[in-house]
């Protein structure tokens, strides 16, 4: 019961792909690091979003490497020292899609919005819905296991809602660092390259809550009528 063979071969796409999508990203961020960029990760970001009037953002760096990520609560960007110190195109691209989720947060997206709504469900449900599945299972207690179920479904949703996002931003990045000519079509080539294998780890991190979704509930429900 607690340690199923299937589950491996059931998530085995996923598995594969997000493998796959992680040497992408790595190959396409040091090939794109080689290229220099007119400013640095940190400069990028400031004139992204003092361009849409976002001056009250912060900019910060954070140790970590692709650490990057933007606050909403306390609306500051944060840079691994790496972005944010680099002048590289690798650097400019990652530091413009964390300012999209900014610029995300200052339009009112509302994936975004709901993205952030679903964060402490899908944090709970993925620490405890295994844990109530089981002990569901041990002490035959059926609805505890659809409890369960229903708050790792909570995980898919964050996913699933995730990606438009996550598109989204990138999106907004290879608009703004073309307008404010910070990159030509060149650099938009390597630019798109690293932001599109980051969608990859999204869509990667999606499958594989969708199928473990999928095998919880044909695992332990298919398991619990035949206990």
């Amino acid at each position: 019961m607690f340690f199923d063979p299937m589950y491996f071969v059931f998530l085995a796409p996923a598995f594969l792909l997000a493998m796959w999508a992680q040497w992408r990203v790595h190959a396409a961020y040091a090939e794109a690091q080689q290229m220099p960029a007119p400013l640095s990760g940190a400069a990028a970001a400031r004139l992204v979003l003092d361009s849409a009037g976002l001056n009250d953002v912060a900019v910060e760096a954070i140790p970590g490497h692709l650490s990057d990520h933007y606050d909403p609560r306390d609306r500051v960007l944060r840079l691994s020292s790496e972005v944010y110190q680099s002048r590289s195109l690798a650097a400019v691209g990652i530091a413009a899609h964390e300012a999209g989720h900014a610029l995300q947060h200052g339009l009112g997206y509302a994936p975004l919005a709901i993205r952030n709504a679903a964060v402490p469900v899908a944090s709970f449900g993925s620490g405890f819905s295994y844990l109530l599945m089981i002990a569901g299972i041990l002490f035959g207690f059926h609805q505890l296991v659809w409890v369960g179920i229903a708050l790792f479904g909570g995980v898919v949703f964050f996913q699933l809602v995730n990606l438009p996002v996550e598109f989204n931003a990138s999106t907004r990045a290879k608009q703004q660092l073309v307008q404010l000519g910070v990159i030509d079509q060149q650099g938009l080539v390597y630019v798109r390259r690293v932001l599109d294998a980051a969608a990859w780890t999204y869509l990667a991190a999606t499958l594989q809550s969708l199928l473990t979704l999928l095998y919880y509930v044909l695992r332990f429900t298919g398991g619990s009528r035949s206990d």
